[in-house]
């Protein structure tokens, strides 16, 4: 059922990038269309747009915040998830932190360490706050 669903999404998102086994990315990470992971990202997973849809391999993993409309997740992730339309927590998924969703399914052996809250669209989809700058003193 998850898998005919992955790819009714992936179809209606024609631009798919995928980065493999192996790859390691320090950083956060903006994406359109559809991103597949089969590595690690070290950072946040950002989808802009409303259709930007984040498939996470039982290989996959992700430190740190994932923040997209649509997710189907079978990897580990450690940060939370804020998925404003929907959440897919396959058998193989491990998620560290707190998840907000729209519209939740989770198979059975999903694993969520941290709190579930459902949220509408206008509470998860909010941008990251842009990092600090720090300003040096101005020396005369």
């Amino acid at each position: 059922m998850l898998n005919r669903k992955r790819n009714e999404q992936a179809t209606r998102n024609a631009e798919t990038s995928l980065i493999a086994h192996g790859t390691i990315i320090r950083g956060d990470v903006r994406f359109t269309g559809t991103l597949h992971l089969d590595g690690r990202i070290e950072g946040a997973v950002l989808g802009e747009g409303p259709n930007a849809v984040f498939t996470l391999s039982e290989h996959g993993h992700v430190q740190g915040e994932v923040r997209v409309p649509h997710a189907m997740i079978n990897g580990q992730v450690n940060g939370d998830i804020y998925a404003s339309e929907r959440l897919e927590l396959a058998t193989q998924a491990r998620v560290i932190g707190d998840v907000r969703y729209n519209s939740l399914e989770m198979a059975a052996g999903a694993q969520v360490n941290g709190r579930m809250a459902h949220q509408g669209e206008d509470h998860v989809q909010r941008e990251l706050p842009a990092p600090e700058v720090r300003q040096e003193p101005a020396t005369a």
